[in-house]
């Protein structure tokens, strides 16, 4: 089922203590889906991804932070664990990645601890998201309004709160990708067909010459 994410790519930040369910899974039904995934880091080689408090699986990193541009990708998805997106915070290069992702009003999506790299880059305020109940007082204090549900979607901005919800987040990524990447293309288009700086073609211009005669 490609559900129009075929071909096209999404990028997933992470680095060393990331969830490894919340990276694995949902990456799982982006490629299924057909998108093209690569797993970004602030380093070359490989993560170290953990289960809860225990030592998981090493990652292999598609591409580095430095060889990358967010306009290259059509979609973000920030995985949680605690240590991974406390240390991506202090990556000024990791914070404007994701800055640019949400400036550009590209699809991102983050769960349970995932959502303090959009605090860092100051993009909660005025938006309702979900995460780890412990991330709720710095949301609100962002600006963001914190709900306990499994799944929020706000625009383009999907979020949940924990590893028991990945089902609902992973179906709703794919679903909500895809849709904000048609959507984006479709006004690509529009904007191409009717650029800002020149006005739409009037009736009679649309007519063509026998509607100037009889207008």
């Amino acid at each position: 089922m490609e559900l129009g994410l075929k071909g096209h790519k999404v990028a997933i930040l992470a680095t060393d203590g990331v969830e490894q369910v919340e990276l694995v899974e949902p990456r799982k039904a982006l490629d299924a889906a057909g998108a093209v995934t690569h797993l970004i880091s602030p380093k070359a080689g490989t993560i170290q991804a953990v289960n809860h408090d225990e030592k998981g699986d090493e990652l292999p990193v598609d591409r580095t932070l430095a060889e990358v541009h967010a306009s290259e990708y059509d979609a973000l998805l920030l995985p949680g664990g605690v240590k991974n997106p406390d240390t991506l915070r202090t990556n000024v290069s990791a914070v404007q990645f994701v800055r640019e992702f949400m400036l550009a009003e590209k699809p991102v999506a983050a769960i349970c601890h995932g959502p303090w790299m959009l605090v860092e880059a100051g993009a909660v305020s005025g938006r309702t998201l979900t995460s780890w109940p412990s991330l709720k007082t710095d949301i609100r204090n962002a600006g963001g309004q914190w709900v306990d549900q499994p799944v929020q979607i706000d625009d383009q901005l999907i979020t949940s709160r924990k590893p028991d919800d990945i089902p609902a987040f992973s179906a709703a990524i794919v679903k909500q990708f895809a849709k904000d990447i048609d959507d984006r293309r479709m006004d690509e288009m529009g904007e191409q067909s009717f650029p800002a700086s020149d006005p739409p073609p009037s009736p009679t211009a649309i007519g063509g010459e026998g509607a100037a005669r009889s207008a």
